[in-house]
């Protein structure tokens, strides 16, 4: 995967509030996020260790903190005056942290529809997204379609190469099946299947 990465220099600033029970886990797409979006902060959520405000707001910039218990999506602002803070977590982790920062800016949700392409976790329910998906409807509904394409690419081979590291073949050629990646990283993809490399018996090893 390190020859697909690449770095987007978004207007939007992006901060990932991490709850810790999410940190160790690698299918994690806040770090994801961390790792191609650039100047994310991230910072690790624990209840017994507030957080201090001053010390993740920008200056010169309007906070919005995803939730989808916040107000519509407002569709005037500029993406260079926004910073959004998206919380990390299971629902219940995120409703936790939701009470910590709550009083720090604008809760904003989100008109997210259709399925989620997380396929290394399921669901509780339809209308379910992870971190990085509602970032990227975030970014297309502010006309960031450069910078939406882009991360749709580096979630989505994230999700494929989980998919193809846990030996899930039918899963993996059934989401690369409908996944924009296939196209860009074609040369790519038959190096992240396991599966479809040559045995040490087969390379005289």
């Amino acid at each position: 995967m390190c020859e697909a990465h690449r770095v987007i220099a978004s207007p939007l600033k992006v901060d990932v509030l991490m709850h810790h029970m999410e940190a160790w886990r690698p299918s994690s797409t806040g770090h994801l996020i961390n790792r191609v979006v650039a100047n994310t902060g991230l910072h690790v959520y624990r209840k017994e260790r507030p957080l201090i405000c001053e010390e993740i707001m920008q200056p010169g910039r309007q906070l919005w903190i995803l939730h989808p218990t916040g107000e519509a999506l407002p569709t005037s602002e500029p993406a260079a005056g926004l910073q959004v803070l998206l919380l990390d977590g299971t629902w219940i982790q995120s409703t936790g942290m939701m009470r910590g920062v709550e009083s720090w800016g604008r809760r904003v949700s989100l008109p997210m529809a259709g399925e989620s392409r997380y396929w290394l976790r399921s669901q509780a329910a339809d209308d379910r997204f992870s971190t990085i998906e509602a970032l990227l409807f975030l970014m297309a509904a502010l006309g960031m379609k450069e910078d939406c394409a882009r991360l749709q690419l580096q979630f989505e081979l994230h999700v494929y190469a989980g998919l193809c590291a846990r030996g899930k073949k039918v899963e993996a050629a059934n989401y690369l099946f409908s996944s924009p990646v296939s196209g860009p990283l074609q040369e790519l993809i038959p190096t992240l299947k396991p599966w479809a490399q040559p045995s040490r018996r087969d390379r005289g090893l």
